[in-house]
């Protein structure tokens, strides 16, 4: 059996794809051409590798052991070209990275940024909760991973690079908007509007509530934060999101609450499975992450210091 990388390509496009159509625009194939290569590699193979459910493609047992040795090349020629760069003195590649939803509010400016210093490096980012994150840890399909709780298991290691301060927004006309010095036993009877359970920002609020003797009264549970804004400020309950996520909180007809013992504070960090070792390029971003952080940090501040005004 002679497999060739593109076929191994095609194949992960199908497979990432969730279908040929896709697929092949993705490509900028035809459908017949790339259905034909894909019965091409099957009749290689000698087994089928895909099998159709519905309108979806499948893979087979055969499909699945395929595509995992075709990520493997993948990744091993993603690392030669970036050892290849590295002895050349450039700093190319891809970068690979898996983000909790609540950092999309940072992330995707900073991968500008640092594609403008780096016009070589190409970004695949996915922005997943934090489940889902985490399964893409165990199975080491990106070079970094970011959250603000890691995972206990399995061992990573996990760098600090930028503060996470939670705090309690309500809806600008509620009646404890502009009260000062709030305790968190005046929340006791509010309902909330929280994030998914599992999600980093989720637990950190429970745990904050629990450690005041306090039982969270979730209303509705949402998955982004997008979605729990435009709740709160519809005025279905209130809500504990991170300063980084508020944006003109003041625009969108939202308050942050004056509480006691908030912000919640806690840190982003960057996760990699223990063990693993950086790709320069992966190290180059860790580090431009680091050099960025004061400045996030600000900019969070300021938008907190409007929200409350």
């Amino acid at each position: 059996m002679r497999l060739t990388l593109h076929q191994l390509r095609l194949l992960l496009a199908v497979s990432r794809e969730g279908g040929v159509t896709r697929a092949a625009q993705r490509l900028h194939l035809t459908q017949p051409t790339l259905s034909a290569q894909l019965r091409q590699l099957s009749e290689q193979v000698g087994l089928a590798l895909f099998e159709r459910v519905g309108r979806r493609l499948h893979l087979t047992a055969a499909g699945e052991a395929v595509v995992a040795s075709a990520q493997r090349v993948e990744h091993e020629l993603e690392a030669l070209d970036e050892t290849l760069a590295g002895l050349r003195g450039d700093l190319a590649g891809r970068l690979r990275l898996a983000v909790v939803s609540t950092a999309e509010t940072f992330i995707p400016r900073l991968l500008g940024d640092f594609r403008r210093e780096r016009p070589a490096v190409e970004v695949s980012l996915v922005v997943l909760n934090r489940d889902a994150v985490i399964r893409r840890l165990a199975d080491n399909l990106d070079d970094l991973y970011i959250m603000s709780r890691p995972p206990e298991a399995p061992v990573v290691v996990a760098t600090p690079f930028l503060n996470n301060p939670l705090v309690v927004i309500a809806p600008a006309d509620h009646a404890l908007a502009g009260r000062s010095a709030l305790p968190v036993a005046a929340l006791a009877e509010e309902e909330f509007v929280l994030r998914e359970p599992g999600s980093g920002t989720r637990q950190a609020t429970e745990h904050f509530f629990a450690e005041h003797g306090l039982t969270l009264r979730p209303r509705l549970e949402l998955g982004s934060n997008e979605a729990v804004r435009q709740a709160v400020a519809g005025g279905l309950g209130l809500s504990v999101l991170s300063a980084h996520a508020l944006a003109h909180a003041a625009d969108e007809g939202i308050a942050v609450l004056s509480v006691v013992d908030t912000p919640v504070y806690s840190q982003w960090q960057v996760v990699y499975p223990g063990g693993k070792r950086l790709s320069p390029l992966a190290a180059a971003f860790l580090g431009f992450l680091q050099t960025r952080a004061p400045e996030l940090n600000r900019t969070a501040q300021a938008r907190l210091s409007a929200a409350r005004r």
